[in-house]
């Protein structure tokens, strides 16, 4: 039985549009397709999961649009408990107009919307079933004040949490998510978060270590197409990439974080289940799409049986 992970976190209604290239100020092209799918970081993280068999629960706010109703029946659809998911009255929910070239790299702009909402007060009121997770992941497409709540209470309550500093905040306060367990930026986040060079490895193990220096136990550093660098107290060790040529790469740190969540509230062990969340988000970029693109734990079996 895997344990019970909570996501205190954005939803967001994908907006995606592949190009050729952007067009110039003032220019008109057009462009090859266009699909809608769901996505925001925390619900990515937490589809991840549940696809790969984890009970998963959700703090989150929709509003009261198509797109909220469409949000809550797509967390149900993936078996996760929506009881704290609020719609807001008189709110857009959220979006991201997602661009995406040949090559699979993406560009996003985010609509917050009513994922401004989620407050602390929204955390206390779900306090109870939080309580009962061993795993709460977090995300800053919501207010900051709720992060820090959050991570607060969890440690007041012995839950371990998955910090995940993205999009970058430059107002982010170190200090008050120092009792995270884990942090998972990405090079830009990190430089940003220490105000350290993060050009070479050796800078980012420093980088690092600068923020385990501020209280928070594990830094887990992700490379996109080179890996991930899992920094500890006891030393410091790349997670190998799966090469693979990309389609999409759009929502596979998420793919990775609510792997990594999966497998790390069922065993806990750290390194083994970094390696696989490595290959599940590999995997994932091999199709188009965000949460469409997560394989369910039979899938993901299959595929590590392949030998892919």
């Amino acid at each position: 039985m895997v344990r019970r992970i909570a996501v205190v976190g954005s939803n967001m209604t994908d907006l995606v549009t592949s190009i050729i290239r952007m067009p110039a100020p003032g220019e008109t092209l057009e462009a090859p397709s266009f699909f809608m799918g769901f996505g925001g970081k925390g619900a990515n993280q937490a589809v991840a999961a549940a696809r790969l068999g984890a009970e998963v629960m959700m703090v989150t706010k929709v509003g009261d649009d198509v797109f909220g109703e469409s949000t809550i029946r797509n967390l149900q659809d993936n078996g996760i408990d929506t009881r704290h998911v609020a719609i807001v009255e008189g709110q857009s929910s959220g979006v991201a107009p997602i661009f995406v070239d040949e090559s699979g790299e993406n560009s996003i702009l985010i609509i917050k919307g009513a994922n401004n909402s989620l407050l602390p007060r929204d955390i206390d009121a779900a306090a109870e079933d939080l309580k009962q997770c061993s795993l709460i992941l977090l995300q800053l497409e919501v207010p900051l004040e709720t992060v820090y709540h959050t991570i607060e209470f969890a440690s007041r309550h012995g839950i371990e949490t998955v910090l995940n500093p993205a999009p970058a905040a430059p107002d982010l306060d170190t200090a008050k998510v120092g009792k995270a367990t884990f942090v998972v930026p990405n090079e830009t986040e990190l430089k940003l978060m220490t105000g350290l060079p993060t050009g070479t490895d050796e800078e980012i193990e420093t980088a690092a270590r600068a923020l385990m220096a501020r209280g928070i136990r594990t830094v887990i550093v992700t490379l996109g197409s080179r890996g991930a660098r899992l920094v500890t107290a006891a030393g410091s060790t790349i997670i190998e990439p799966l090469k693979v040529k990309p389609k999409d790469t759009t929502g596979a740190g998420d793919a990775f974080i609510g792997s990594f969540a999966r497998y790390y509230v069922e065993t806990g062990e750290l390194e083994p289940s970094l390696k696989k969340a490595a290959l599940y988000a590999g995997d994932s970029i091999t199709r188009p799409g965000t949460q469409k693109s997560y394989a369910t734990a039979e899938e993901f079996e299959a595929f590590l049986a392949r030998g892919e």
